[in-house]
């Protein structure tokens, strides 16, 4: 059950019972505006972070009077403006906590805590807001001390609509429209030239129009300068890059849960963290923990268990060209390994194992092959040159366990000085490996 007391008196328990050492127990009312600091003393805010933090708690005021008042049509209105907010978010400061989120979560909690299903994750819900109360109320960021009787029951499993993440380049293109729209309607038009082009003025007329002759012969002189004129020769191209499996993004990625493919029986449904920023082309945010994600379909059912793709570490490749697979699309793959097989035998019968990262690495963090780690992975590798198919056939796994990379099976490394025949795949804090299957393919 959320706390279902007033507001301000909720709201000053709240705080004195999580943080005594920041909250004087002779406190009547809570000094908001001072609070952060104190609270999260470990934090720095910037200035401009001080000035949105006394923002929202204006805001929670403004909320707060109108539920009072019971003007439903200033809820809705700033309800709305929050989750929208929230949408691309993990706090209301974007991912450093504060006293804004615990004031907002003691006005929200029993607001919350009354709302059916449909109004919490429906297709009108407020999803953002619902995941936004569960995070702070169990988060170690924020660390409150709530008894779970107290605590507001989210079913994180309970998601009746799940919304469209919003798209980088239609929300750039709809920004550019309304600009537009608005330079229209102020007698203005900017176009690609960046020049402005007001309304109902032409090119300004010379004074004096010159002499036919002498236009000719200017004409003819422009011409014949422009003649004259050599252009500077190019420079020649820079030498390419020897190939190298660094082009390929691999990455520590975390499974936060995986489901069975609601139309492909062989296929699991994985929602992963793989440490990409907010916004990011391909990826979503996760109700359940405010974390940017990508969903990726793999063809593991029936050759790993469901419970063994739960909440565990792997590696992800990141740059393959997404595809669609039965209605998902998929935007990430993850590696696994599996025994070398004659040609023309079923590559995938298996057995099939996951490759696993050292436990302490971050998702994320990159992942690369001992000796070849120069250069930076290419933001998307063009199916059309074949770039994975080039590489893969040197993954593989050791009589030790270890994945690595043997160049001796790829033509197009070979002959390269400096580097290793076999590259051993690592990330920070150790070396990425199988559990079983020696001498195995890894893709």
């Amino acid at each position: 059950m959320a706390i279902n007391s007033a507001p301000q008196t909720s709201l000053l328990s709240l705080l004195y019972r999580s943080y005594p050492g920041a909250v004087s127990p002779d406190a009547t009312e809570p000094d908001l505006r001072h609070a952060s600091h104190k609270i999260f003393s470990q934090i720095d805010y910037s200035e401009e972070e001080k000035a949105s933090t006394k923002l929202w708690l204006e805001s929670v005021d403004g909320l707060q009077s109108a539920l009072v008042k019971g003007d439903a049509a200033a809820v809705s209105g700033i309800l709305g403006h929050l989750n929208t907010h929230l949408a691309s978010r993990t706090t209301l400061l974007g991912t450093k906590p504060s006293v804004a989120d615990i004031a907002l979560y003691a006005l929200l909690a029993p607001v919350v805590e009354k709302w059916s299903p449909e109004e919490r994750t429906g297709e009108h819900g407020h999803h953002h807001i619902v995941r936004h109360i569960d995070l702070v109320q169990n988060s170690r960021l924020f660390g409150l001390r709530i008894p779970d009787e107290e605590k507001i029951a989210i079913d994180l499993n309970d998601v009746r609509f799940v919304p469209k993440p919003v798209d980088p380049k239609e929300e750039k293109e709809r920004k550019k429209k309304e600009k537009a729209a608005a330079a229209a309607a102020a007698g203005v038009q900017t176009p690609d030239s960046g020049k402005p082009l007001v309304v109902g003025k032409g090119r300004p007329e010379s004074k004096e129009a010159a002499p036919e002759g002498k236009a000719k012969e200017g004409k003819a002189n422009k011409k014949e300068k422009k003649e004259k004129k050599e252009k500077a020769p190019k420079p020649p191209p820079a030498p390419a890059a020897p190939p190298s499996p660094s082009v390929i993004d691999l990455r520590v990625g975390h499974i936060l849960r995986a489901i069975n493919h609601p139309n492909a029986d062989s296929l699991y449904v994985s929602t992963i963290d793989c440490g990409d920023a907010p916004g990011t082309e391909n990826t979503s945010l996760d109700e359940a923990t405010g974390k940017t994600v990508r969903t990726v379909c793999s063809g593991l059912n029936g050759l790993i268990p469901l419970p063994e793709m739960q909440d565990r570490k792997i590696v992800a490749v990141c740059n393959l060209k997404p595809v669609t697979m039965r209605g998902i699309k998929s935007c990430a793959m993850v590696l696994a390994a599996s025994p070398r097989v004659a040609e023309g035998e079923d590559s995938h019968a298996g057995p099939v194992e996951l490759v696993s990262p050292p436990a302490d690495a971050p998702a994320g963090a990159r992942v690369y092959f001992d000796g070849w780690s120069e250069g930076e992975p290419e933001k998307v590798l063009n199916p059309k040159k074949k770039v994975w198919e080039t590489f893969q056939p040197g993954f593989t796994t050791t009589d030790s366990l270890e994945v690595a990379f043997d160049s001796s099976a790829v033509p197009a490394v070979q002959g390269q000085e400096g580097k290793p025949a076999l590259g051993k795949l690592m990330t920070q804090g150790g070396l990425c490996t199988v559990k079983s299957l020696k001498n195995g393919t890894v893709r």
